[in-house]
């Protein structure tokens, strides 16, 4: 974790409420970090729904791919159990790193009852280190005498890495009569340009959900939420994503997911997955502006995304911006090299409510004083209108301060 705690940082982790069907609870198991807690284990009642989002790197992690295959597996009636350890991601470990990862699962089912091949493993930390299984499976009978439905700040915290702040999010819906809870955590600072969700993000409802309406309405808001942020351009090895839903809140089931009962919980899912997406960005690692990148008339809404996120990851841009240096340059190359349809002499860019550029050269009314007096806000707003059709995405990223230099330059150190 980093010393200086970001400028974005809430002033407390938000009260994320007891939630029925859950309980959980932390440890220190010293995989990597001393003197913190760096293990959070999660149980979810029988007969709880869940759904995943994982990375799409091609090297993923042993963790990975033992979670996807869990999705598969019929729980019956035993509980849904979650394992997350910070320090080491046992991401191409070869051969220790799966052996690893199935210990693991041996000693929560050994410990909590149920069938290894159901548990959900996540890892995040050093590539290229092998967890040793036997500090996190030492930890189990202990930490199953410490369950709690009341841990939630505990468990962002054991997951963090460069994090500077735990990261929390909290929204209630109406299901019918019956009022539904969803709580959600996320960890995630650095290594973030996720292509299918953040680094590790849990979100626990006591809603009673399908598991296909609960496949299908995570798979929907990932795109225009942990799809559509970025800090480096990179994508984790270890992305995950789950949401689990108890359905111990006694609402009638939701198996349509596009239906007008199912609307309310959509929208308040929504509401915690953007909150957690734009959390990760505001601790972007050494990140001192919040950026918010609207696109508007591109081809269809995909193009919009894709420039977006061209304008987002382009260190130009963001060191321009980390500099407080108004360089609309740097924004029209980005848009240009996305590779999508444009046309240089129909771009307009805005900066805030500023036109800088249009129809191909400087804003005649542009004024460099206002520019300069814009980009001291901590945030800021990038317009980028191509004027060729109706589709429009926003992304979310952050600058590019020597401050992500000095984490990353020693991070294994």
């Amino acid at each position: 974790m980093s010393s200086k705690v970001s400028p974005f940082a809430p002033a407390a982790f938000p009260a994320l409420p007891a939630l029925a069907g859950f309980d959980m609870a932390t440890a220190e198991a010293g995989v990597r970090y001393r003197g913190r807690t760096d293990l959070w284990v999660l149980r979810a009642a029988p007969g709880t729904a869940v759904a995943g989002v994982f990375t799409k790197n091609k090297c993923p992690g042993a963790p990975v791919d033992f979670s996807k295959a869990a999705l598969d597996v019929n729980a019956g009636d035993d509980p849904r159990l979650v394992v997350v350890n910070s320090g080491t991601a046992n991401v191409f470990t070869g051969q220790a790193g799966r052996d690893a990862v199935q210990e693991t699962a041996r000693g929560m089912a050994e410990t909590f009852g149920g069938k290894p091949e159901a548990v959900f493993i996540a890892s995040t930390g050093v590539i290229g280190e092998p967890l040793d299984a036997s500090k996190v499976t030492a930890q189990f009978a202990d930490m199953k005498t410490r369950m709690t439905p009341d841990g939630w700040e505990e468990a962002a915290r054991a997951i963090m890495t460069t994090d500077t702040y735990a990261k929390g999010a909290t929204a209630t819906a109406m299901i019918g009569e019956t009022k539904v809870t969803i709580n959600g955590i996320v960890k995630g600072s650095g290594m973030i340009a996720p292509d299918m969700a953040t680094m590790l993000g849990y979100i626990a409802t006591d809603a009673k959900i399908s598991q296909n309406a609960l496949r299908d309405m995570l798979s929907n808001l990932t795109e225009t939420t942990f799809n559509s942020i970025t800090v480096d351009s990179d994508t984790s090895t270890s992305d995950t994503v789950m949401l689990l839903a108890s359905g111990k809140a006694g609402n009638e089931e939701i198996t349509d997911p596009w239906s007008e009962a199912a609307d309310p919980f959509f929208e308040a899912l929504r509401s915690v997955m953007l909150d957690l997406a734009l959390q990760v960005v505001k601790d972007g690692e050494g990140a001192s502006k919040f950026i918010t990148i609207k696109v508007t008339g591109a081809v269809d809404a995909g193009s919009a995304r894709r420039i977006g996120l061209s304008v987002a990851n382009s260190p130009l841009v963001k060191t321009a911006i980390a500099g407080q240096d108004a360089n609309w340059g740097r924004i029209v190359m980005a848009v240009g090299k996305a590779g999508e349809p444009a046309e240089r002499d129909k771009l307009t860019i805005m900066l805030g409510p500023h036109i800088l550029a249009t129809a191909g050269e400087l804003a005649p009314d542009y004024k460099d004083a206002a520019g300069a007096a814009y980009m001291q806000n901590d945030e800021i707003v990038l317009g980028i209108d191509l004027a060729l059709g109706k589709g429009e995405a926003t992304v979310w990223t952050c600058d590019l301060t020597h401050g992500y230099i000095d984490i990353n330059a020693d991070y294994r150190s």
